[in-house]
C-alpha cells in the first residue's frame, strides 16, 4: 500500500520542522549566551606583601596545623572586553625562590570579584608554608569571569 503523502511534501516538512527548532533553540541561546561566556583578563605587574599582623597571625597551612605565611598578592587587570566582568578566576603558578610550586595541584589561586573595562588593580590573600624561601616568583597568572552573576 502506497503512502499518500508524497516524498517532497515530507522532505518539505522535515526541513520547515528541522528550522523552527534551530528558530527556537536561538532564542532561547542568545539572551544567555553572554552572560556565560569566559571573558579572559590580562593579569601584570604582579607584587607581594606580608598581610598585616592582625590579619597574618596564626595561620596555619591548609589541611595541617604547620605554621604558614600570609602574603597578600596584588597587580594590574586589563579588561578589553568593553563591560564589566564579574566572578573572575585567577589561575597561575606560585613558587618559592627555589622554584618550588607553592600550590602543586592547583591552578586556580584566587578570586576577582568584579573588574571594570579598562585597566584596573587587584588584591587577593593566599598563605604558603613557612618553610618556603622567599621571594615569591609568579607565573603565567590570568583570570577569566563573566559578564553576568554566575551562582558559585
Amino acid at each position: 500500500m502506497m503512502n499518500s503523502v508524497s516524498i517532497p511534501v515530507r522532505v518539505a516538512r522535515f526541513l520547515r520542522t528541522a528550522i523552527l527548532c534551530l528558530v527556537a533553540a536561538t532564542i532561547v541561546w542568545l539572551p544567555t549566551s553572554a552572560a556565560y561566556a569566559l571573558i579572559p583578563i590580562r593579569l601584570f605587574d604582579l607584587s607581594y606583601d606580608v598581610c598585616p599582623e592582625d590579619i597574618g597571625r596564626g595561620a596555619v597551612d591548609a589541611g595541617s596545623s604547620n605554621a604558614a605565611n600570609c602574603f597578600i598578592i596584588h597587580g594590574k587587570t586589563e579588561n578589553t572586553s568593553g563591560k564589566p566582568v564579574v566572578n573572575a578566576d585567577i589561575f597561575g603558578r606560585i613558587y618559592d625562590a627555589t622554584h618550588n610550586t607553592v600550590f602543586p595541584n592547583r591552578n586556580r589561586i584566587g578570586m576577582i570579584e568584579e573588574i571594570a573595562p579598562g585597566v584596573g588593580e587587584f588584591s587577593f590573600q593566599v598563605t604558603v608554608s613557612a618553610n618556603l624561601a622567599e621571594p615569591l616568583q609568579f607565573e603565567g597568572f590570568k583570570a577569566s569571569g563573566f559578564q553576568g552573576k554566575v551562582r558559585r
